[in-house]
């Protein structure tokens, strides 16, 4: 038996953008029950979508059909201390594996600042830290195990069917379930972080500089402003004492509970919006804190709000940020969000925004309950203008035609998915209709 199959299941993701309800929703106990679930959908003819966490902002997970959670197929598998690898299974949450990593004297290189996603839901969807010296939490894995449709499982790695491999580094979950991954981890280390604010000017001027100095740089730009806050991470010395009390009070009392009432007050007048991001950049928290890497990389995010991300080359960012900032003082949109700007390094994965390009993250957000689809639209304009690629977990508008520019590899990645999948039952109407697909 499983845990649970449900057939009254109603699944939301985390902002409520997406909401559906499958036919089933199963949460298997171990592999053997999640291969008996994907071998009866086969011969019923049945869809199947993995669910991690919700935290994607598209319908990547919904489905009419069968939904799978992986939560029971969780922690640590394996571990190789001779070459610093570790196996986990996939659904993992990035939260509880930080905690378990660390108790065998491991941390992963590099992390983003959401860590609810599992580790399944972040390589399939491409979610990434900062650091121009290190690639998307993809890039970390060195070796995944795909259940395929036939319900026989499939080990990649770069020596062993290296194109499905950086196939499934981010496959939004179209090639098979991934059920185990194995990554390539470092001795447990801290950081210590400091944030401080800086002009726009300034900020473009020190970028490289910044970027190569810091292990870990990141910027949020507060619109109808000049203000930037700048944050950068960088390695402890060695036996530090942790000090996160008092950043951590303003990370909840001041950017969540502060911001979610200034927030509402711009949800319900939303001429407020200009005054509240003045009022926000003002009040950005300077200070530096030092913790163990997998906690300071964390950030409580309690204020709901709708995201579009896209990854530009990251020469192209003071043009963008520009831009940007003439449109939104123009077109005078409710917006009080920051923007968060991010760096990643290059990678050789087939659907990675950041394929075969130093990239630049920027991602804007809309308070939950305001109108964004104009904002979107006119900074996603600004974005494709520019070369940009979209965040797989995040909103956008790209059609097949926009995504065979922008991704060289995308047709060599449909033709894999249909000889692993020909029936298609890892598939769905969204990505159907991205892809251009018949299911």
């Amino acid at each position: 038996m499983f845990s649970i199959k449900e057939t009254n299941y109603v699944f939301k993701n985390w902002s409520e953008s997406v909401r559906c309800e499958p036919e089933q929703y199963v949460e298997p106990n171990n592999l053997s029950e999640l291969q008996a679930i994907v071998r009866q959908a086969f011969v019923d003819r049945k869809t199947i979508r993995v669910v991690g966490a919700g935290h994607s902002f598209t319908p990547l997970v919904a489905t009419s059909d069968i939904m799978v959670s992986l939560k029971h197929l969780a922690g640590i598998d394996h571990i190789d201390r001779e070459n610093n690898l570790v196996t986990v299974w996939g659904g993992s949450l990035l939260k509880d594996l930080g905690t378990q990593l660390w108790e065998h004297g491991y941390a992963m290189e590099n992390l983003g600042d959401i860590n609810k996603q599992s580790i399944a839901g972040a390589i399939s969807t491409g979610t990434h830290g900062t650091g121009i010296q290190f690639g998307s939490i993809s890039t970390q894995a060195v070796g995944i195990t795909l259940l395929l449709a036939s319900g026989e499982l499939l080990e990649v790695d770069e020596t062993n069917e290296a194109g499905v491999f950086q196939a499934a580094q981010v496959s939004l979950g179209m090639l098979g379930i991934i059920v185990k991954v194995t990554l390539k981890v470092l001795p447990a280390y801290q950081l210590t972080g400091t944030s401080y604010k800086l002009s726009l000017d300034e900020t473009f001027q020190q970028l490289d500089t910044l970027c190569e100095q810091h292990r870990n740089i990141e910027f949020y730009w507060f619109p109808y402003t000049d203000t930037v806050q700048v944050k950068t991470f960088d390695l402890a010395a060695p036996n530090k004492e942790k000090d996160q009390k008092q950043m951590k009070f303003k990370k909840v009392v001041v950017e969540n509970g502060l911001f979610w009432l200034m927030s509402e007050v711009s949800r319900l007048v939303p001429q407020s919006a200009k005054p509240i991001s003045t009022l926000s950049a003002i009040g950005v928290p300077v200070g530096t804190e030092t913790n163990d890497s997998y906690e300071i990389y964390a950030t409580p995010r309690l204020v709901k709000f709708q995201e579009m991300e896209y990854s530009v080359p990251k020469k192209y960012l003071p043009t963008i940020l520009r831009t940007i900032d003439e449109v939104v003082r123009e077109k005078k949109y409710a917006v009080h969000f920051p923007l968060e700007c991010r760096f990643v390094k290059a990678d050789n994965i087939w659907l990675s925004p950041s394929y075969e390009r130093e990239s630049a993250y920027i991602a804007v957000h809309m308070y939950k309950g305001m109108e964004f689809s104009s904002y979107f639209q006119a900074l996603e304009e600004i974005f494709q203008a520019y070369d940009g690629r979209p965040h797989w977990g995040k909103m956008h508008t790209m059609t097949k035609a926009d995504l065979q520019t922008a991704y060289p590899k995308m047709e060599d990645f449909i033709s894999l998915r249909k000889r692993l999948d020909e029936r298609g039952i890892f598939l769905n109407e969204y990505v159907c209709e991205l892809f251009q697909l018949k299911n």
